[in-house]
């Protein structure tokens, strides 16, 4: 009897900041992989998650938003999406109703040229019209010819199981990259940081989210609990002081917050601890960006 054909494959989801993009990757692998809020540049990693069938195996990749680099940090966060583009089987790219669809140009283009199959998804359709969408489908059509284009609201879930679908179908024959029990390449501490940093970018304004890398330094587990002592770093003493707030108040929304997401996450009791240093000007020091996952692509 012949072997039933097994289909593996990277689908690689890039875009601009802001259009839904992490929200897209959680639908599709099933699993909150990704974490999302309305601030531009929340996603600074490549994120891989894992969907598994009986015949299949998706890895998908999160990216950073493309943008126009300021700092080393952002250098590498481009990184992590020109990378997408080199080594996708099935590319994602999303837009949304909101967006124009003449911005980074040049990243569109290295879109344009690339071998594998274009998936355009143009996002967020519940906050446009009919006449609308129809005129950025058109356009669309034009800037990305060999694109396959679908309307969809990842948020409301519209639409996702066909793009699923579609991805399926052109899936490359292989072997499976991961374990068949695998939902992310990741370690645990990495999602810890994530839900912290989340947290972060939720409770304070401004440059202060955008200044601020996390670091778990203890992950203990046990049968009943898992213990956690993580760094909040920030670039200046200012931040350090707007982080904690006053009598410590700020820290401990955070530290409550996102101890009840990652308790979520593991499903297993947390015991959290928050610690904030400087780390001066670590966006911009090429040691300080490799000890925090930087230079890997």
């Amino acid at each position: 009897m012949q072997n039933k054909p097994f289909y593996s494959g990277f689908v690689n989801i890039i875009g601009n900041p802001n259009v839904g993009k992490s929200t897209l990757m959680n639908k599709l692998v099933g699993e909150r992989i990704s974490i999302i809020t309305s601030k531009s540049q929340t996603t600074r990693h490549r994120i891989k998650g894992i969907v598994n069938g009986d015949d299949f195996q998706i890895v998908y990749s999160d990216t950073p938003g493309v943008l126009k680099p300021n700092y080393k940090l952002q250098e590498s966060m481009m990184k992590f999406s020109n990378s997408a583009l080199s080594d996708a089987d099935v590319i994602i790219y999303v837009t949304d109703t909101v967006e124009k669809t003449d911005k980074n140009p040049e990243f569109l283009n290295k879109v344009k040229s690339s071998e594998a199959p274009i998936l355009l998804v143009i996002n967020k359709i519940d906050l446009s019209n009919q006449t609308k969408l129809e005129e950025m489908i058109g356009s669309w059509k034009e800037i990305l010819p060999n694109a396959e284009i679908f309307p969809m609201s990842a948020k409301e879930n519209f639409n996702t199981d066909n793009l699923l679908k579609r991805v399926i179908e052109l899936l490359p024959e292989g072997e499976p990259f991961f374990p068949q029990d695998e939902m992310t390449d990741l370690p645990s501490r990495f999602f810890c940081n994530e839900i912290i940093r989340e947290k972060i970018l939720l409770n304070y304004e401004k440059e202060i989210p955008y200044s601020v890398e996390v670091e778990v330094e203890s992950f203990k587990e046990d049968k009943k609990l898992i213990s956690i002592q993580a760094v909040i770093n920030v670039e200046r003493d200012s931040q350090k002081g707007i982080i904690i707030g006053h009598k410590g108040q700020a820290l401990k929304k955070v530290g409550q917050e996102a101890r009840l997401d990652i308790e979520a996450f593991f499903a297993k009791k947390v015991f959290l601890q928050l610690f904030v240093k400087v780390a001066k000007d670590w966006r911009n020091k090429d040691s300080k960006l490799k000890g925090f996952g930087y230079n890997s692509i």
